[in-house]
């Protein structure tokens, strides 16, 4: 999502909290700069113990300097996202210059190569689209799908509803992306009422009054940021690996009443920097369904103010979290929010559901999941969901497992489309092998940067020779774990919370990490290094030989290593020559 701005912080008593004041910011009277810091004045015992009635604001001198990346720099001169962008657009070029990579990255599109190819480089662009539950309309679907086909035209204009209300109220006002994309034409939906509230909303000084940009000002959030919402039970996608996770609470009658909420998830690290890691997200508290909007708002303003901004690999709220602990975080959050977040409601246990195959949508209609190895739509299978989403006017849910739901879809429409589905490959869960199921991979190579070695290329033989693995120790056909191969350390499969996590550190090998859980509860850690690709059998074989005849009952593979500990499960990989006798 998008990224936000920094000024002056409120913090309370504790003069340790402090936010680096960048010039030319400002976000409220309540926080100017150059002055010392105030303690935080709470309300009276006459009114409402949840309600802070003041907002003060440590700051540093005006002589104090702080250093900032190149990124922040950048920002700072884009005129709220648009200079150089705006200008390498024009240009006939195939490419844009290193600030414009930059900023485009926050209009959701990132510049590659491909690194499989020599001499000229060939450029072309990522695009993320926003997409809050997963939702594509079906137009939008359609116009994505005209852009992976060959193509003369030079732009593409093409809108989506406004998103939900969180979405909506952390989507960037200042209009950069109308001016580069649509040519200035606002092509948008009304909002809601409560979330121009919520934005417009400055009585605890989150905002820039006189910013086209009232969350984000100029220098928008460091990092990027990202907010998941689900039910209880329903962990689909991936609740606490995100920076803010929102949970309904609802009452024995089933009525929504208000959110848990959880901060501090990110699975970004950077090999042999033990400062960096992966981190679960972990409880703030409560709020009523009322104060969503400004709870999610304080939160994302106290990291606009504190997050680091000198070294992006420390400017996730994560490691804000990491150092100031939740206690000084919620406190900080808190007077943004003006209120006090109440005690964290308890909550079933988590389950992942796939909604994979044909399920009744609840509205007299069906929907039906479509299982796609590492997201990767082409061929015959593009074709094929083109014309059924096209024929039967549905509309399309992409899932945080790489994977695609097809909506409204009528009783009669059933047979059809599940033959047509098969034709192109795409087949029914009962018919996939259940490794495939729940495995993912990044794009790694070729055209990922950031990549050390393979992915999504790669993952379709390991996880054949996975299978094989089985076979070998007799673990049945029915049995899996969660698999999840990146090219590089930076997460974005989520290897840390898988069974089994493949993480590129060098040409064609991996660090293998071990004790996620098939509900992702769980973070994994570091088993072994420097796994060359030829070798997984050497490491895997044993280690599921052992799974298969020590688990116990009902045993997941995550639980078993942790519970056995990496101590005596290497003792057993060193020591391994071939598996035991299998009943």
């Amino acid at each position: 999502m998008a990224a936000a701005a920094a000024g002056g912080v409120g913090v309370g008593a504790d003069r340790g909290v402090q936010i680096h004041g960048f010039r030319g910011l400002r976000s409220s009277g309540l926080i100017p700069f150059g002055r010392s810091s105030r303690t935080l004045a709470v309300a009276s015992s006459s009114t409402s113990s949840s309600v802070v009635t003041a907002v003060s604001t440590p700051r540093r001198t005006e002589t104090s300097e702080v250093k900032r990346s190149k990124v922040e720099l950048f920002k700072e001169k884009s005129n709220f996202l648009r200079y150089p962008l705006n200008e390498e657009l024009t240009s006939e070029a195939p490419n844009i210059n290193e600030a414009a990579t930059q900023l485009i990255k926050f209009h959701g599109s990132y510049q590659q190569t491909n690194r499989d190819e020599r001499g000229v480089k060939s450029y072309q662009f990522m695009l993320r689209t926003k997409n809050p539950c997963g939702k594509v309309p079906n137009r939008l679907y359609l116009v994505m799908d005209d852009l992976a086909a060959p193509y003369t035209k030079k732009e593409y204009v093409f809108a989506q509803e406004t998103a939900e209300n969180i979405a909506a109220l952390l989507t960037p006002q200042a209009g950069a992306y109308y001016d580069l994309w649509v040519d200035g034409e606002k092509i948008m939906s009304a909002e809601p009422p409560e979330v121009v509230k919520a934005r417009n909303d400055n009585t605890h000084g989150t905002n820039f009054p006189d910013s086209p940009e009232p969350i984000y000002g100029t220098q928008f959030l460091p990092r990027k940021f990202k907010i998941a919402v689900t039910v209880p039970t329903d962990n689909s996608v991936d609740i606490l690996t995100n920076d803010i996770g929102v949970v309904v609470v609802s009452d024995i009658d089933g009525e929504p009443q208000g959110f848990n909420i959880y901060v501090g998830g990110g699975m970004g690290r950077t090999h042999r920097v033990e400062t960096t890691f992966p981190r679960l997200g972990e409880p703030l508290g409560y709020v009523p369904k009322e104060d969503i909007l400004y709870a999610i708002k304080s939160i994302v303003v106290t990291q606009r103010e504190n997050g680091r901004r000198d070294d992006r690999r420390y400017s996730r709220m994560k490691y804000l979290i990491d150092e100031w602990g939740i206690d000084k975080f919620r406190t900080v959050v808190e007077q943004y929010y003006g209120k006090k977040f109440e005690p964290f409601r308890d909550l079933p246990e988590w389950e992942f559901k796939s909604y994979l195959g044909w399920h009744e949508q609840g509205n007299g209609a069906l929907f039906c999941g479509v299982h796609i190895d590492s997201g990767r739509i082409g061929g015959n299978m593009k074709k094929t969901l083109r014309e059924i989403i096209e024929k039967y006017n549905l509309n399309v849910r992409i899932t945080p497992n790489q994977n695609l739901i097809l909506c409204d879809i009528h009783h009669s429409w059933e047979e059809p489309i599940t033959a047509a589905l098969a034709q192109a490959g795409l087949l029914q869960p009962m018919e996939i092998d259940p490794l495939n199921l729940t495995a993912m991979a990044c794009p790694a190579l070729p055209l990922c940067p950031l990549a050390i070695t393979e992915a999504e290329r790669g993952i379709p033989q390991i996880l054949k020779r996975i299978r094989a693995v089985f076979n070998k120790v007799g673990i049945e056909n029915n049995e899996s774990v969660v698999i999840r191969v990146t090219g590089c350390p930076n997460g974005c499969a989520r290897p840390y919370m898988a069974e089994l996590g493949l993480v590129g550190d060098g040409p064609n090998s991996y660090q293998v990490w071990l004790g996620g859980t098939p509900n992702q509860t769980s973070l994994a850690k570091c088993f072994t290094n420097k796994v060359k690709v030829q070798n997984l059998e050497k490491v895997l074989e044993p280690l599921f030989c052992s799974w298969k005849g020590k688990r116990l009952q009902g045993e997941s593979f995550g639980s078993f290593t942790t519970r056995i500990g990496f101590d005596k499960l290497q003792e057993l990989v060193d020591k391994w020559e071939g598996p035991f006798e299998t009943a």
